[in-house]
């Protein structure tokens, strides 16, 4: 087994996609974009799509907060853009082809449905569904129209990861019995809250359907880490890397579920902190473990094969033979720029081909719920079990 990407090949393939990209709508034609959610995913969001090199406008903004949507009218796509403080302005404005969706999680399947029966197409940041019931109703909503929605899981458009599931698929690491997957953020460092001008902020509006309360800052900020506006890190974060198992071994689903977690350091969050988790599927387990105050090693999976072990990051993967006292890792590969790119670069292409994105609803949904199953663990004393029958 042997496996090879060079710079060069890489930066020649990429390249072509984006010269392609720049004539997918045609010469006169121009993609009409909606931005709804203009946070810090946003931001990278828009960066990913200004550099797919497909030719589009920033027609309208939808964010709460007003310096949230005044900060994308400055980039050159949004100069001419129509600025909101309610999301139905922008699902409802019929001069918009598409919306892109970094909403808070609890905002998800609301605006996604809207966007979706006002004739858009969506692309909808991860975990797409806040409940399990949500899931259902969102996936009925792009199943029963023609629209193209995109799932914010941009392992699926990323270059090593897409070559990973290949060979797992190939049976090259032989029997695959279980899957290690970790993530270690610090987010005393690196998710500090900042001054919010609470008069230039819509918090009733922020809250949506959640119960009505105070203005709190960690919760602005913070929102994944309280349980009426995200799921935690099972939502968040593990949902990244259950979605890369689901398609490399083929599952959808588990059957049973433990989850031990805790709050250590960040005491007034709803959501544990540090967690080991493992998740039984036919044939194989998942284990999850990691934590939010230590940041050493980051996030990554290892797919654990009777022949061979591959180990998968955002930065590249390598694969490990068995057995084997010189030559390893066997197979080398390096990540040379963000995946979102290729992931938005897949998106806009569908829009023009109509074809299934990577990232398709069912996906999304497998991937949310798998996290929601590990939270229902936790909240059941540590054990959820699948009903029979």
């Amino acid at each position: 087994m042997s496996f090879s990407t060079s710079r060069r090949t890489f930066l020649l393939a990429t390249g072509m996609t984006a010269l392609a990209s720049r004539s997918a709508f045609g010469a006169n034609q121009r993609l009409r974009v909606g931005v709804i959610g203009a946070g810090g995913r946003m931001k990278s969001l828009l960066n990913a799509a200004e550099a797919s090199g497909f030719d589009f406008e920033i027609v309208a903004v939808s964010d709460v907060y007003v310096p949230n949507r005044e900060q994308v009218k400055t980039r050159p796509s949004a100069t001419n853009a129509t600025l909101h403080n309610d999301y139905r302005e922008v699902t409802d404005n019929k001069n918009i082809d598409a919306v892109i969706i970094a909403t808070p999680d609890h905002w998800h399947v609301r605006v996604a449905t809207a966007a979706l029966a006002a004739g858009k197409d969506v692309y909808l940041e991860k975990p797409v569904n806040h409940t399990m019931e949500e899931g259902e109703r969102l996936r009925k909503a792009v199943r029963s129209g023609k629209r193209i929605l995109q799932c914010g899981m941009q392992q699926r458009s990323w270059s090593q990861f897409r070559d990973a599931v290949a060979l797992v698929q190939s049976g090259a690491l032989g029997r695959v019995p279980q899957v290690r997957t970790y993530w270690w953020q610090n987010y005393a460092v690196s998710w500090v809250p900042k001054p919010v001008d609470l008069a230039q902020l819509d918090w009733k509006q922020w809250l949506g359907g959640a119960p009505d309360q105070p203005y709190d800052a960690e919760k602005f900020f913070r929102w994944r880490w309280y349980w009426n506006f995200g799921g935690g890190a099972m939502t968040d974060l593990f949902a990244h890397w259950i979605d890369v198992v689901h398609w490399a071994l083929k599952a959808e689903a588990p059957s049973m579920a433990t989850m031990l977690g805790d709050k250590y350091v960040f005491t007034n969050w709803d959501c544990p902190d540090t967690i080991q988790a493992a998740f039984r599927y036919p044939g194989f387990d998942v284990v999850y473990e990691g934590m939010m105050s230590s940041s050493i090693d980051d996030g990554g999976l290892e797919f654990r094969g009777t022949e061979a072990t591959l180990k998968l990051t955002r930065s590249g993967m390598t694969v490990w033979r068995e057995g084997l006292k010189q030559g390893n890792p066997i197979v080398k590969e390096e990540s040379f720029r963000d995946g979102t790119i290729d992931h938005m670069t897949n998106f806009f292409q569908c829009l023009e081909s109509r074809k299934e994105p990577n990232a398709p609803v069912e996906a999304g949904v497998a991937a949310a719920n798998a996290g929601h199953i590990g939270n229902l663990a936790y909240k059941n004393g540590g054990v959820w079990q699948a009903k029979r029958g």
